[in-house]
């Protein structure tokens, strides 16, 4: 089985980059897309006209549109999946979802299409090995990550930047969000190779696992 996966940022690139491997074998494949932030849902569903401005939701229904002619085209010959990754941030899930399947019904032909959220941030996967995190940086502040709740809407990257970086996340905002989108592309590199995979405690990571996995034995 082949894998397509969109993802928001380079951050989740990295991360996906280590784990994917893992969760689906070597005799299955993968390429990952990335975009260069979330952004919003066009509310008339149009295509994005500027090639340029990589912001996923904008360009998601023509992305979604244009794997569905792919699959069409293809038929059995070829399958592949498309999984598409984001961060719910304050959004609510429920209607999240609605809005991301609204996307996917208005393409026909519709492609084979996971749409796995994370709750609340990219982030709270790292979160949920934090055996993971301690490996990866050694003076890791306990008290902060004893005191997270799972996949809670709490800021995530700030407070696994409390936890790992010197100064915490108000010395990493004051360096502006190019300096954030790089530290949080370190995290990623260095805490996914200590992750196990079956241990991790985000309900949201194991959903995004279990699609794939599932989409394997399909």
């Amino acid at each position: 089985m082949h894998f397509e996966i969109i993802v928001e940022d380079v951050s989740g690139e990295n991360m996906l980059e280590n784990l994917v491997p893992r969760i689906i074998g070597n005799e299955n494949s993968f390429r990952i897309h990335s975009y260069k932030g979330i952004g919003r849902i066009p509310s008339n569903m149009k295509d994005c006209k500027n090639a340029n401005h990589r912001i996923l939701m904008e360009n998601l229904p023509k992305v979604l549109k244009g794997f569905g002619r792919t699959q069409a085209a293809l038929q059995a010959s070829n399958p592949f999946v498309v999984i598409v990754v984001c961060d719910l941030d304050n959004n609510c899930l429920h209607e999240f979802r609605n809005q991301l399947l609204n996307i996917l019904y208005q393409c026909n032909p519709m492609p084979d299409v996971r749409f796995c959220i994370a709750v609340e941030e990219g982030e709270s996967w790292l979160l949920g090995d934090p055996s993971a995190i301690r490996a990866a940086y050694p003076n890791i502040r306990e008290d902060i990550i004893n005191h997270y709740i799972q996949d809670s809407i709490c800021g995530t990257w700030e407070l696994l930047a409390d936890a790992i970086y010197s100064g915490g996340s108000q010395a990493l905002k004051e360096k502006g969000w190019q300096s954030i989108g790089m530290e949080k592309s370190t995290w990623a590199k260095k805490i996914t190779p200590y992750m196990t995979l079956d241990r991790n405690n985000s309900a949201s990571f194991n959903y995004f696992k279990n699609k794939l996995i599932g989409s394997l034995n399909c």
